[in-house]
């Protein structure tokens, strides 16, 4: 299998240890020739193992990109090998960054983390729907939909992103609203809603007054690097400059290209390099205040292991994984600053669990270089 290397430089930030955590921070130093052939091995054992056509890996360390490295096809009809500068979706990863667009109106005294959402003087007010609504409806804060904690619409096989193919946002969450209950009272449970952040895109357009990709791009993805990520398309042709094609996932009727990804756009559409993930998590802290990045990365009361848009650990770790049919993703941070990101453009067949298999395979790579510290 054919790969290209190659090492950059980044963009300098400040450092950022995490909710209650301290330590030293990862240097930006390059792997040796036989650390990068032990981190190749990794990865080309990992698209042998489960049929990956094609992959791309970023690594920054010390305030600066310090290594990428790509595997594969971009395009095997083409014969078309992936390079760093190739595009992928990025899944679930987006809500990361959907977080971020929150709190930055936060910050701009656009709303709290406690108001409601929909209903008279919410929000979002009678936009999708006027009372009398199901019960619990009108109790759900933004604070909800960020921990997940809103009370029903799983992302399971009858998530409601899949409802109504075709329909813009407005229909989807009207519909949603008026016919699929909430199951639990808010703040009580925590279920994984690919809904809940589709509406938090909503809330962004409607406190902006301009698209959720337009905002997003220049407030957060354009400051910190990250030039080249744009909500994803729907189908194969045309595609965005330098993007990918997706290959069938790992269970019977994926297939990449019926998915409606690009009304997805907050709670998994966008795309991008895993360079340009990198640079989005090295400029992290410059994004928001500390205040907000503590609030952002404290473990919601009904699961320890999540926060506000992203999953977190003890030692401070924050991460998001993703996958889509033809697409697995994951972005890390850890407290010393070392961070990475890995894009798939096909499921990773028989893992069970996209994500996790790219998400083990990074840490067994950056446990290659023992200079930049990775966690144990």
């Amino acid at each position: 299998m054919l790969k290209r290397r190659i090492l950059l430089g980044g963009l300098g930030a400040a450092a950022f240890a995490g909710p209650g955590t301290a330590g030293a921070q990862a240097p930006a130093v390059l792997p040796t020739a036989s650390e990068s052939a032990a981190m190749s091995a990794v990865a080309q054992a990992m698209m042998r193992k489960y049929g990956v056509p094609g992959l791309s890996i970023a690594i920054g360390a010390g305030g600066r990109v310090v290594y990428t490295e790509t595997f594969g096809y971009a395009d095997r009809e083409h014969d078309e090998k992936v390079t760093s500068h190739h595009i992928f979706r990025v899944a679930s990863t987006s809500k990361a960054i959907t977080a971020v667009a929150i709190f930055t109106l936060i910050e701009r005294a656009k709303l709290k983390l406690t108001d409601k959402v929909f209903g008279p003087g919410a929000l979002l007010g009678t936009d999708f729907g006027a009372p009398p609504y199901h019960q619990f409806i009108d109790q759900i804060t933004v604070d909800h939909l960020l921990m997940h904690t809103a009370g029903g619409w799983s992302n399971d096989a009858a998530d409601p992103m899949v409802d109504l193919a075709g329909e813009d946002h407005r229909a989807l969450i009207t519909w949603v609203l008026a016919n699929r209950k909430a199951e639990h009272p808010p703040g009580e449970k925590y279920i994984y809603s690919n809904f809940g952040f589709c509406v938090l895109g909503r809330i962004v357009e409607k406190l902006t007054g301009e698209s959720y990709q337009a905002f997003v791009r220049r407030e957060i993805l354009l400051r910190s690097g990250a030039i080249d990520m744009r909500i994803s398309g729907n189908t194969r042709e045309p595609r965005a400059p330098g993007e990918v094609v997706y290959y069938d996932g790992n269970r019977p009727g994926d297939f990449p290209y019926t998915v409606d990804v690009a009304r997805m756009d907050s709670h998994g559409g966008w795309a991008g390099s895993a360079t340009s993930l990198v640079r989005f998590l090295i400029m992290l802290p410059t994004l928001l205040r500390p205040d907000s990045l503590n609030t952002m990365l404290t473990p919601s009361p009904p699961r320890a292991s999540y926060a506000r848009g992203w999953h977190v650990n003890a030692e401070g770790t924050h991460w998001h994984g993703g996958s889509l049919p033809g697409t697995a993703a994951i972005m890390v941070r850890t407290t010393s600053g070392l961070c990475w990101a890995a894009l798939c453009n096909g499921g990773v067949r028989g893992a069970g669990d996209d994500s996790k298999a790219i998400d083990d395979m990074m840490w067994s790579i950056v446990r290659r270089v023992p200079a930049w510290h990775a966690p144990t």
